[in-house]
């Protein structure tokens, strides 16, 4: 059953009508793909990882040069937005910075539910390649579209990620998760954020956490021979995935991995 829309937003320090026009035409998301934003997860009607979403969006507003956004600004469309459209506590709000042409920085923050959240996932490798190293050094930028359209032959294929891999076939990162690797043998890879992947809250967390990931190219050969696959992201945490283009990935479930790192992501 499809969710009720949600039906307001936040916008530059209000509660407005979803339906509401609130972009200017000169606004540089729109105008040239230059926003940052974070999703964050609301969870028993608090924000998950919030200080780490704050400092994310702040770092990138200052790179991307769209101004400062204070970390008071940055809780309250948090704090009010999530109150005001995820009434059951439960849901994801994204905030998205940019400015328009006379330097004013925005602030717009949306909300959506949750959908459908299966245990494991299954993935298709897309033949678009990634992008690749790009001067957002791991950001998470407004300017998106490789992402986007992978994610779309994702959900037209039924599956739910897409896999990236580069040019010269290594792996990069899911459509919308940073992907880990464990190869037969117990060791666990990802991909560096020089090879083009967004430096996930979630990424980053399970890095800090599980000392024993290595960073390194992994191949497709890699890739395809894995024991266990593991996409992560702060809003759905560690998944699985067990099919990967019609493909059973290790033995067809969740290891001992995908439970290390679900289990460091459910800890604040």
């Amino acid at each position: 059953m499809k969710a009720d829309p949600i039906l307001v937003c936040w916008v530059d320090g209000a509660i407005a009508p979803a339906d509401q026009a609130v972009v200017r035409a000169d606004d540089s998301a729109f105008n040239e793909g230059r926003g940052c934003y974070t999703s964050v997860r609301i969870a028993g009607g608090q924000p998950r990882f919030a200080d780490r979403h704050v400092v994310r969006l702040q770092h990138g507003a200052q790179a991307l040069r769209l101004g400062k956004i204070d970390e008071t600004t940055i809780r309250c469309a948090l704090t009010e937005l999530a109150a005001a459209a995820l009434p059951a506590g439960e849901g994801v709000v994204r905030l998205q910075v940019s400015r328009d042409s006379e330097g004013t920085t925005h602030l717009v923050g949306v909300a959506r539910c949750l959908g459908e959240d299966p245990p494991e996932w299954s993935a298709i490798t897309v033949t678009q390649c990634h992008d690749g190293a790009s001067i957002s050094e791991g950001r998470k930028i407004t300017s998106r579209l490789t992402l986007a359209l992978a994610g779309e032959d994702a959900r037209k294929a039924g599956v739910n990620e897409a896999v990236l891999l580069d040019s010269s076939g290594h792996l990069v990162e899911g459509a919308r998760s940073n992907l880990f690797v464990a190869p037969p043998g117990g060791s666990i890879w990802t991909p560096p954020i020089a090879s083009g992947a967004v430096a996930g809250i979630a990424r980053t967390i399970s890095i800090e956490r599980l000392p024993e990931i290595e960073e390194r190219a992994i191949s497709r050969s890699e890739l395809l021979a894995a024991a266990e696959l593991i996409a992560v992201n702060a809003v759905r945490g560690a998944r699985a995935i067990t099919r990967l283009d019609g493909c059973t990935v290790g033995d067809g479930g969740g290891g001992p991995w995908c439970g290390r790192f679900a289990e460091v992501l459910a800890a604040d």
